[in-house]
């Protein structure tokens, strides 16, 4: 008989559910589930990623010094301290694999991103879960959740899939509060949405125990690409290096991201749009008697009488070939995250959520 088995704790982890991509039976669908920019990548990306691929047989960049710089130029950040990863969901996954293991806790918020708790149950911590104030984190509540075996505690601000966000009073406080032994990761995957917003970066620069994450998933429109990227004390930084493969970013996603950051007017454009379509999204639903708290990010979390009436608006959006997403998992039954898309889409989501409340079912 076998005796080969995993590690304890990982059987616990859920498979990891993405967004829908398409609908049996339905052609030319409106995807408005994994929280994409529906305006693309800059084009500036696109000629990069197209300069490249003639090396394509070469291995890429060991420290990605050429996009550190970019993006510490852009943000004004120190390029010693920044790490790349394949998305910032690896970021996450060194922070657990670096300080958290068994007999540790990772303290997360009860509507918090679930690579929170796969992180930290594949590192074989124990995910802490607290909960939120009406779908906004509960800064009161996290520290509650602390002790002394409490090595990380994860944030996303602005949430997924909630929308909302605390302000740098509230963050600040947090990062005071903490036991000291724990990191507090502030989790900045929509903070490019938020005009004026560093993401916490200024809390990374003033204390030795907040790590900062970021991503070129949502905003700049690299999702395919996969890049992200987080800021912390040198210290930790040089901790995350030492587990990073040394090719862990294909040189097209150098590229992209390098030229995506850059291009600073067209990410304000898409911003803005998003912003403009966000809001009127928000008033169409509410309109048709579906209500969401005020977005920080590119969707809204729309709210339903209970779970039958979310799944049955969601099955008469994929029958008009509009896919959504539910959150169920994220402990959310009568919600639907809806991603901002063009005009057109928003009108049509609009429009067709509409018709379901009228009784068009």
């Amino acid at each position: 008989m076998t005796q080969i088995a995993p590690q304890p704790g990982i059987m616990e982890i859920a498979l990891y559910e993405g967004g829908k991509a398409s609908v049996a039976g339905v052609e030319n669908v409106v995807k408005l589930s994994s929280n994409e920019n529906p305006f693309g990548p800059s084009p500036a990306a696109q000629e990069a990623v197209r300069r490249v691929l003639h090396e394509m047989h070469r291995y890429p960049s060991t420290d990605h010094g050429p996009l550190r710089r970019a993006i510490a130029e852009v943000h004004g950040l120190d390029a010693e301290r920044i790490i790349c990863g394949v998305g910032s969901d690896e970021v996450i996954h060194f922070l657990c694999q670096a300080y958290a293991g068994p007999g540790d806790e990772v303290v997360h918020t009860e509507h918090g991103f679930a690579m929170y708790k796969i992180s930290a149950r594949a590192a074989g911590a124990t995910p802490v879960e607290v909960p939120e104030r009406e779908r906004v984190t509960d800064v009161d509540a996290i520290l509650a959740g602390c002790t002394e075996r409490t090595r990380l505690v994860f944030i996303a601000n602005p949430n997924n899939p909630t929308g909302t966000m605390i302000g740098a009073a509230e963050v600040e406080r947090l990062a005071e509060g903490l036991p000291p032994q724990a990191l507090l990761v502030l989790d900045g995957a929509y903070a490019e949405f938020v005009e004026g917003y560093d993401g916490g970066a200024q809390l990374v620069e003033a204390r030795q125990n907040v790590v900062m994450t970021r991503t070129f998933s949502k905003l700049y429109g690299l999702g395919g690409m996969r890049v992200g990227w987080g800021y912390g004390p040198k210290a930790v930084i040089d901790v995350l290096n030492r587990i990073r493969g040394p090719f862990n970013l294909s040189a097209p996603a150098l590229a992209a991201a390098e030229a995506a950051i850059r291009d600073t007017a067209y990410v304000e454009r898409c911003r803005s749009e998003n912003a403009r379509l966000r809001t009127w999204l928000a008033e169409a639903l509410m309109e048709h008697g579906v209500p969401s708290d005020t977005s920080c990010a590119n969707f809204v979390l729309a709210r339903f009488a209970d779970r039958t009436e979310a799944e049955a608006c969601d099955l008469f959006l994929q029958k008009e070939g509009l896919i959504v997403r539910r959150v169920a998992g994220y402990g959310l039954p009568a919600a639907l995250r809806i991603t901002v898309g063009d005009e057109a889409s928003c009108r049509r989501v609009a429009h067709t959520i509409g018709l379901f409340k009228a009784g068009a079912r």
